[in-house]
């Protein structure tokens, strides 16, 4: 095979707007057709295809649909790293980072401000970690929640880094849920823990299952779509 080609066929990318993106393909073994999607943050083109598709023809519908992903990318937001005196979001609100290099290592919640200190260069690390820790608390306080108004066991809760899924349940014992979620309005992040504990029950998303999630949730469930649909690519712009 001529080396670009296999290059191509090995590290498949494509241009967008002057960017090169990565393109990723994922064989399912329950896909019917190809899935083409931009990564939330923007930093790869996935495609999710089945087991008995080529993958030049994968990497060719890539191609076709160009200008498509570069809208898609068009809609990105521009990464915005957290610096001193800026804010991050927590639980829909914004907090100030109230940094200074001589206050505790330890991020700590005061009223509307985020206060930490320790080197400058590690200031977003410090912050994610920080989300993680109280995103892993409140989710697994949600699951527990909507267990016992199931009438569940409560399941262990994992936090998830993906790209594009806000929660999963893979095998109805274990639930993971994206840490950015804990940057998302209280309303929209238990919409998808609600959604998750219902998939203990439905593996699907049958009539009833949504019958299930209905009345489990005690909100609006396509206000919290619609907000994710709008607003979920910006949970990523802030940390890598």
């Amino acid at each position: 095979m001529i080396d670009w080609l296999r290059k191509e066929m090995t590290e498949p990318e494509i241009e967008l707007d002057g960017r090169t993106i990565p393109i990723v393909l994922k064989r399912h073994p329950r896909a019917r057709r190809l899935t083409l999607r931009l990564a939330a943050d923007g930093s790869a083109v996935n495609i999710t295809l089945p087991q008995w598709a080529r993958g030049k023809e994968a990497i060719a519908f890539a191609h076709a649909r160009q200008a498509w992903l570069a809208s898609q990318l068009a809609k990105v937001p521009q990464r915005s790293a957290p610096k001193p005196g800026g804010i991050i979001q927590y639980r829909g609100k914004e907090l100030t980072i109230d940094w200074s290099e001589d206050a505790p290592r330890r991020p700590s919640r005061a009223d509307d401000a985020i206060v930490l200190g320790g080197p400058r260069h590690a200031l977003e690390r410090r912050l994610a970690r920080w989300l993680e820790r109280e995103a892993l608390v409140i989710f697994e306080q949600d699951t527990q929640t909507y267990c016992e108004a199931a009438q569940l066991e409560p399941v262990p809760v994992a936090l998830s880094r993906a790209q594009r899924r806000w929660g999963s349940c893979s095998d109805r014992k274990r639930i993971r849920l994206n840490w950015r979620l804990i940057q998302a309005p209280d309303f929209v992040r238990r919409s998808v823990v609600a959604h998750e504990v219902t998939h203990l029950v439905h593996f699907d998303h049958s009539l009833a299952f949504h019958a299930m999630l209905g009345d489990l949730y005690e909100g609006d469930i396509s206000a919290a779509d619609a907000w994710l649909k709008q607003h979920g690519r910006t949970l990523y712009a802030q940390f890598g």
